[in-house]
């Protein structure tokens, strides 16, 4: 069981192509938030990550308000925003100011049914070109990994890797074909993209690093997660998985919040709750989710989803049958 992969697919996370930017130097692009955004470009999606794959532009990020510093990009890199702030790329350290984007241009965008919007930007320098698209998952009832990322996101190199070379060559062929497919085969390329790069971003993690992604490199820590996840219906309780981890209850309880923020029990859950969610969207009986989340009665399920949640089970159904019929309407 790869836990990473598991999250993402839990979560439901898939990917679009929107805009491939052709720029000239100087120039500068701003992208505004995905509370203005989001629900145009990934309909029905609980949260939105802008990315953009730098193929052979040079220059700046930073987040809109500047809260976080700007940090340079080469061509090859992936450039993300985790937590969806609107933000600003520039081919110019010292040249920030821009226009507010328009929030209609997207709108319009996600309504043209074109393959991709092409842009021309900047003036009548040096030529750049960078690819965006946008990443949407459920943020609700718990998606660890959100909380795991920083504001911004450089990925260095990414996109002059030959794998990601060859995703990025086949989602833009494919945006453009036409074809039957076309649309899942991007939304898988831009995925594998996001999984390649959060990896990547792993393993530059220093070894002081204290995150859920810090976690899964942790032995120790990384071994409760798998059981976890690879058995979530298990009855488990601090005792059993400290055994099945081969360490004591006090140092899984003390490295586990360390990394993740939360004890375990907390931890399994809240992610049989995310579990049931999935379950319970796709359209499952609340009896079928109960035995699949590992509870024993449907009346005990019902509480604990109210509890971790916030809503009833058929609360939640019905938000999430909303937020399909807008999806499908878009």
């Amino acid at each position: 069981m790869d836990v990473l992969s598991d999250v993402l697919r839990a979560v439901r996370l898939t990917g679009a192509l929107y805009f491939d930017v052709s720029a000239a130097y100087p120039w500068i692009a701003m992208t505004p938030s995905m509370k203005q955004i989001g629900a145009a470009v990934m309909p029905g999606a609980g949260h939105v990550i802008p990315f953009h794959i730098m193929v052979s532009a040079r220059g700046w990020a930073r987040p809109e308000d500047a809260s976080a510093p700007a940090a340079s990009f080469e061509p090859g890199d992936i450039v993300m925003f985790p937590h969806g702030e609107g933000h600003l790329l520039t081919s110019d350290a010292a040249r920030w100011e821009c226009p507010p984007g328009d929030p209609n241009f997207y709108a319009a965008a996600a309504e043209s049914g074109e393959p991709f919007t092409i842009l021309s930007i900047g003036g009548d320098g040096a030529r750049a070109g960078f690819v965006c698209g946008y990443l949407g998952c459920d943020a609700s009832p718990f998606n660890p990994l959100l909380g795991a990322l920083p504001r911004m996101l450089i990925v260095k190199g990414q996109g002059s890797d030959a794998l990601m070379k060859e995703l990025l060559r086949a989602a833009l062929e494919q945006k453009g074909s036409g074809k039957a497919g076309a649309a899942t085969v991007v939304a898988r390329a831009a995925e594998l993209m996001f999984l390649q790069a959060l990896r990547q971003h792993m393993d530059s993690m220093p070894d002081s690093a204290s995150s859920w992604l810090a976690g899964l490199r942790d032995e120790q820590v990384g071994r409760a997660l798998q059981l976890i996840h690879t058995r979530p219906k298990a009855d488990w309780s601090l005792a059993s998985l400290a055994k099945q981890s081969g360490i004591s209850r006090s140092v899984l309880a003390e490295r586990f919040a360390r990394f993740t923020g939360e004890p375990p029990m907390r931890y399994v859950g809240r992610w049989r709750m995310q579990l049931a969610a999935s379950l319970l969207t796709a359209g499952s009986s609340i009896g079928c989710v109960a035995d699949d989340v590992g509870y024993r009665s449907e009346a005990a399920f019902q509480r604990a989803f109210k509890k971790y949640v916030g809503v009833t089970c058929g609360e939640w159904r019905k938000r999430a049958q909303n937020a399909r019929a807008a999806a499908a309407s878009a």
